[in-house]
């Protein structure tokens, strides 16, 4: 406690600063004053009174140092002096300082960015309490490759009494919901969960309350929370929401809470995040399927862990439960199948898709920033040629070394932290603007801020960048020469051997960073090129695809659309009023599973071939759209064996399908798959009537097309008639010289003058869809194109300013070999020469990294391979020819060095 309070005494006495040192000046003169009076009464004159009194007290500046060494902290009083120093020299060199600074503002300025989307979606993915505890839990069938299969009710209950974990979810993975009873039906984005959902969490409701985890109601308890977007948006923020009734789907709901206003709900991109209400139930009751443990839930399954318990020991414990299940009921879980349980931390299902690209900017940007720290001690090593004179003269006044290091480290740190708060600045008053060009499907997209949690970042960079790049510079500009720089009487320093070694070895990192990061750039281009190029399967071209929800209550025998029959009568007036609609040619009807590119979560089935397999267990699972006849010719996709669906396949016929190429190739591989029968997952009528389930024969063969991914053509599928199975998700598909905007008007007004109860949303063409599967892979292109672009200006900045200096070095000798009789041809040659060394050191270092950051990003790669002899030599060629030109400025100055001139200076 003591020398706390010695401390901020001595911060106060720091801070008084002059009024301390006069009260000191004031004593001393006082008491010199007292013993020259004394001196004078014992019969000293005047002046040898005063000589004697100061020769009495001692050294008067001694006293002063000792005084302040004792009184304040003389750390920060160097400090202080240090950045007074520092500020009058980087006043005194405007033009360095403002160079040195935007130099230093691009580089942290583009790492804060990039660190700002890290910060969001790598580094907090998870906006809960404890979040490490959060596990997601999945089922496998490894024996029939199958992953994910989804999770059955009795399984769900046996993880709850496991003693692995605190709680356990099961959450929908995001659907529709008709909001009625207004003069507009609405369609919300909804979840069906279990009533534990918000407890896993750890989260309440900002008004009212969250589920009941205990709730054990079969089915939907009728319960609702809301978003407080959702509150806020269609309910005014109306402070008495807690009861108010809801018509969901012809179901009456009760507002029981609403969420607060920074929550988001989970989801691995960020538009599947923005739940607006939450449905809690129980997955045993109507209108869910019998829970059976043969039939699984296609839902996400979300697990906190008991506090302690790691994932591996987690896994453990599980692995022994599976174990003993199989044991128990070995119908249910043949040996084939292999039936595994896998633990994996929830946040990799937030970020686990966009990863790789995040980590790929960040790892560029981070190559930028090194560029820049380089250019700028570049510029430092350059500058310390003409401060040379003033750091001797400091040196012979007798400063010692490591003050002139650190006074010099000092204005180094602030000409970094200068640059990095510019940065940040920028950056802030940027900001929308720079959000938008963040793909909307980036997870946590919202979340992304530029605030005080990214300015201590942007000081922490700078400083941390400063010192480490600061500390040879300041090294090399103290060690000079004091007698050899004091003797050319402020004509300059020649520079030293070892800065002249240090600059080109600066420049020779510059240029090989700036070759890695044009590589990858140029791979990343090629890459999206050829992916933006490849043939899709399908034709997108003048197709506009609009959506709307068709209600499912809870009890299905209230559903008037139950069945594919009682469907089918709407679905074929909406096609017949949609292609009366003004500028359409063609209209045809899908689930939204089958929009190209435009779903999130694939309709993925059980698939049971007759012969193979006999339970949906042993399956493996295929992705299964239903869409109209008129679908395949729509989007030109062409049938190469047998016939497609037409108007007469309906319900009371035999069920049929299509398949793709890639599907008949991995499950009837040298067979003809025409005739062949299967059977996929029960359906709810199938599984409510305790139907015999029905064979589906496969008639047609169509050719393979990129539905799911631009980068994987061979994803097997299987098409289903939509008169049918019915499904309450439906996308409109129309052809013609249509207006999203416009179209989306007409075609609400048609099908709600056949159901006014149905929302219809959601306009968007097929190129639009296209374009927005490639804007994660567009975005890393163009931001790592932009810091490559960025890292080559750089890089042609240094060897510019390395080649100068060499040349102002060798003024003398060039003048020298000029009165001699030398051409300027054999100058210009000389110089580039020194440049066309550098740059062909920095492209060989450049090239050898390259390639094994090519083979690290190989997974971002389509179509080109991490070795492309091509892009390599390209990049290099372009650095090479913008590094000679930068070095051909100065050996053109070199040419036109006057002798005389020269050697006079000399």
């Amino acid at each position: 406690m003591k020398a706390l309070r010695r401390f901020f005494a001595r911060l106060s006495n720091l801070a008084s600063g002059n009024r301390t040192d006069r009260r000191l000046l004031e004593e001393m003169e006082e008491h010199l004053a007292r013993q020259t009076a004394d001196n004078v009464r014992d019969g000293m004159s005047a002046v040898e009174a005063r000589r004697q009194a100061v020769l009495k007290f001692g050294a008067a500046a001694t006293i002063r140092e000792n005084y302040h060494a004792e009184l304040n902290l003389p750390f920060f009083e160097t400090l202080s002096q240090d950045l007074r120093y520092a500020v009058r020299m980087l006043l005194r060199s405007p033009g360095f300082s403002l160079i040195a600074i935007a130099t230093m503002a691009l580089g942290i300025g583009a790492t804060t960015a990039i660190y700002s989307v890290i910060d969001a979606t790598l580094l907090h993915p998870l906006p809960y309490p404890r979040p490490a505890e959060l596990v997601r839990i999945e089922d496998d069938l490894p024996g029939v490759d199958a992953q994910d299969v989804g999770i059955s009710v009795p399984e769900w209950r046996d993880l709850q009494s496991s003693g692995i974990f605190q709680s356990v979810s099961i959450s929908g993975h995001g659907a529709n919901v008709n909001l009625t009873g207004s003069a507009q039906p609405e369609r919300l984005s909804y979840k069906h969960v279990t009533a534990n959902y918000f407890a896993v969490f750890g989260v309440d409701a900002q008004f009212g309350r969250t589920f009941d985890p205990h709730d054990t109601t079969p089915g939907f308890n009728l319960e609702a929370v809301i978003s407080n977007g959702l509150w806020r948006r269609e309910f005014g923020a109306d402070p008495d929401i807690i009861g108010k009734a809801l018509l969901l789907d012809n179901d009456l709901y009760h507002v029981v809470g609403v969420m607060p206003n920074g929550f988001r709900d989970l989801g691995s991109t960020n538009e599947e995040g923005n739940t607006e209400i939450w449905l809690a139930a129980g997955m045993a009751g109507l209108p869910f399927p019998p829970p059976l443990r043969g039939t699984r839930l296609q839902d996400r399954v979300v697990a906190r862990l008991k506090p302690g318990l790691s994932i591996a020991t987690a896994q453990r414990h599980l692995d022994v439960l599976v174990h003993s299940l199989k044991k128990q009921y070995p119908a249910e879980y043949p040996v084939q199948a292999a039936w595994t349980v896998r633990l994996s931390p929830l946040s990799e299902t937030v970020v686990g898709s966009v990863r790789q690209s995040l980590i790929l900017l960040l790892s560029a940007v981070g190559l930028v920033l090194l560029i820049s720290c380089v250019n700028v001690a570049n510029l430092l090593l350059a500058r310390a040629s003409g401060r040379g004179r003033e750091i001797a003269v400091r040196q012979a006044l007798g400063a010692q070394r490591t003050r002139l290091v650190r006074q010099l480290l000092t204005e180094i740190l602030l000409l970094f932290l200068l640059g990095g708060i510019a940065g940040f600045t920028i950056l802030f008053c940027t900001q929308r603007f720079l959000l938008r060009l963040v793909p909307e499907s980036l997870p946590h997209l919202s979340d992304i801020a530029i605030g005080w949690g990214v300015l201590v970042f942007a000081v922490a960079v700078s400083v941390a960048a400063g010192t480490i790049f600061g500390l040879a510079p300041a090294w090399l500009m103290s060690g000079v020469d004091l007698i050899g720089t004091l003797r050319q009487e402020g004509r300059g320093s020649k520079g030293s051997p070892g800065r002249s070694r240090t600059r080109q070895i600066l420049v020779v990192s510059e240029l090989a960073l700036s070759l890695v990061l044009m590589v990858a750039a140029s791979l990343l281009l090629r890459s999206f090129w050829d992916l933006y190029k490849a043939d899709p399967g399908f034709n997108p071209d003048r197709v506009v695809a609009i959506q709307t929800w068709l209600p499912g209550p809870n009890d299905p025998s209230a559903d008037i659309y139950r069945t594919a029959t009682q469907e089918s009568v709407l679905l074929r007036e909406i096609l017949r009023r949609s292609r009366s609609l003004p500028g359409v040619e063609e209209a045809a009807i899908g689930d939204v599973p089958s929009l190209p590119l435009g779903h999130s979560q694939p309709s993925l089935q059980p698939l049971i071939r007759e012969g193979v397999e006999t339970m949906d267990n042993q399956a493996p699972v295929i992705d299964s759209p239903i869409v109209s006849p008129e679908y395949f010719h729509m989007l030109g996709m062409p049938l190469l064996r047998g016939r497609l669906f037409s108007d007469h396949d309906v319900e009371d016929t035999p069920e049929v399908a299509v398949i793709n190429q890639a599907a008949a190739r991995m499950y009837w591989p040298n067979q003809d798959p025409l005739g062949k029968r299967v059977r996929l997952h029960l359906d709810d009528r199938e599984l409510l009537n305790s139907a015999t389930p029905a064979w589906t024969t496969i008639v047609g063969v169509i050719a393979d097309a990129r539905t799911e991914s631009l980068a994987d053509a061979a994803i097997p599928q299987i098409y289903r008639s939509l008169y049918q199975h019915p499904d309450k998700s439906v996308a409109v598909f129309l052809r013609g010289q249509l207006d999203p905007s416009a179209i989306l008007g007409q075609e609400r007004n048609q099908i709600q003058s056949i159901d006014p109860q149905l929302p219809v949303f959601h306009a968007e063409t097929l190129d639009e869809m296209l374009s927005s599967s490639l804007s994660v892979r567009r975005f890393s292109m163009e931001m790592v194109a932009f810091f490559a672009a960025t890292a080559l200006l750089l890089a042609g900045l240094g060897i510019y300013g390395t080649i100068s200096y060499v040349v102002n070095e060798q003024r003398r000798e060039i003048a020298i070999r000029l009165a001699l009789g030398a051409e300027k041809g054999d100058i210009l040659r000389m110089v580039l020469r020194r440049g066309l060394g550098l740059t062909a050191a920095g492209a060989g270092l450049g090239v050898a990294s390259a390639l094994i950051v090519s083979h690290l990003m190989a997974g971002l790669l389509y179509g080109v391979s991490p070795n492309d002899l091509s892009t390599f030599a390209g990049v290099t060629l372009v650095l090479s020819f913008v590094a000679l030109a930068a070095c051909y400025i100065p050996a053109r100055r070199a040419m036109r060095v006057d002798p005389i001139v020269a050697l006079r200076e000399a």
